[in-house]
């Protein structure tokens, strides 16, 4: 078995902006050295039936199910995914020869972890074969067999970063991932682990901006950075069972309900749900085996100025310093589609993706499935 790996990691998140792509060299250990990255957009139509495939797979009861449009949706996501790779090993003068491996995440249309159900749409055979590279893929639901919740799976990426980072934080640290959903990842000076989903990031606040017709995200928090914050309606979010049960747990993106239109203004409502989405980090971290002290943020969420400014005020008044993941020395835009490529080696070699400190399964476990071209 090979030492080192080139992979690339393929990531479609909660968002359902498009595809992120980075090429990671790794032994899927210690061994990280990041590579090129780039992203392809989703056009407004195939987003739309991105949406549309929520509310289908609202009735799935068996993961391999496809009723509505997810089968066809499925193929054309998979075709998407292949075009990607093939435009991105062009744009960087790499050829199939380059790759090793794939990591396929697909798209999360379900995520019910109390029934142990998740549901990514990707035909990994199908992307395997228009790409002539081997593809790893379905890498949740080995976690969720043995009782785990399928998320988050990125926490033994960011220990393999924590060790390697070019400047180090004030540990402990805690990395933070906005995406649609926000996650955290807690790593102490031990390389000790703890992660969970702390709640909606970017999700409720698109949807707010699509709800207006404004477009589909709030580009900058602009609008946010216009707005006060609605002390009741952000009450109401952050007095959620989610945040006030013990229990932590992963997020379906239905978790949430986004603001009735007209309940305040656009630019109140932007500038709540980025507090919501600032405090709920906050809040959540306090189920964290100690208080951390620095945060490493990633994701889309890093963008919007105005819940950057909410996550500085909140963590400083914990002693707590926040960071740009770029700041840190790392990509704040591709962290996830690295982890993804990263997954995929530790997958062929069957070390754990998942560990009982991160998503409450009974033990580390592997998972994943390879399919080769």
């Amino acid at each position: 078995m090979k030492t080192n790996y080139r992979a690339i990691g393929l990531m479609s998140g909660t968002s359902m902006d498009g595809i992120d792509l980075a090429l990671v060299t790794t032994d899927g250990e210690q061994v990280v050295e990041r590579g090129c990255a780039g992203s392809m957009a989703y056009s407004d139509g195939f987003r739309a039936r991105l949406k549309q495939a929520l509310k289908d797979a609202r009735s799935l009861s068996n993961r391999d199910e496809r009723t509505g449009i997810l089968h066809q949706l499925e193929q054309d996501l998979t075709l998407l995914h292949a075009v990607a790779v093939q435009d991105f090993l062009f744009a960087h003068g790499l050829t199939v020869q380059d790759i090793d491996v794939i990591g396929f995440h697909g798209q999360t249309v379900l995520h019910r972890p109390d029934e142990a159900l998740t549901v990514q749409l990707g035909n990994g055979a199908l992307l395997a074969r228009e790409t002539g590279i081997a593809v790893v893929y379905d890498m949740r639901a080995e976690d969720m067999r043995n009782s785990g919740q399928g998320a988050p799976l990125i926490p033994a990426y960011h220990a393999a970063l924590a060790r390697n980072l070019p400047q180090k934080p004030v540990m402990p640290v805690v990395f933070v991932n906005i995406g649609g959903i926000s996650n955290l990842t807690y790593v102490d000076e031990a390389g000790n682990l703890a992660a969970f989903d702390s709640g909606p990031g970017n999700m409720l606040i698109d949807q707010w901006v699509e709800l207006h017709g404004m477009g589909s995200f709030d580009a900058g928090g602009t609008l946010a950075l216009q707005g006060r914050v609605n002390e009741p309606l952000a009450v109401q979010y952050l007095n959620h069972s989610f945040f006030t049960g013990n229990l932590r747990r992963s997020l379906d993106r239905g978790d949430f309900t986004v603001p009735l239109k007209g309940s305040v203004s656009v630019e109140d409502g932007a500038r709540t749900l980025a507090y919501v989405a600032a405090a709920s980090i906050l809040q959540s971290a306090a189920h964290l085996p100690q208080q951390p002290r620095s945060y490493v943020v990633s994701g889309g969420g890093r963008k919007n100025a105005a819940l950057m400014r909410e996550l500085v005020t909140l963590a400083e008044a914990q002693g707590a310093v926040v960071i740009d993941a770029d700041a840190a020395g790392l990509d704040g835009d591709s962290m996830e589609a690295e982890a993804w490529g990263y997954l995929a080696v530790r997958s062929l070699k069957a070390l754990p993706l998942t560990y009982p400190s991160t998503t409450g399964c009974k033990q580390p476990v592997s998972g994943g499935v390879l399919v080769k071209p």
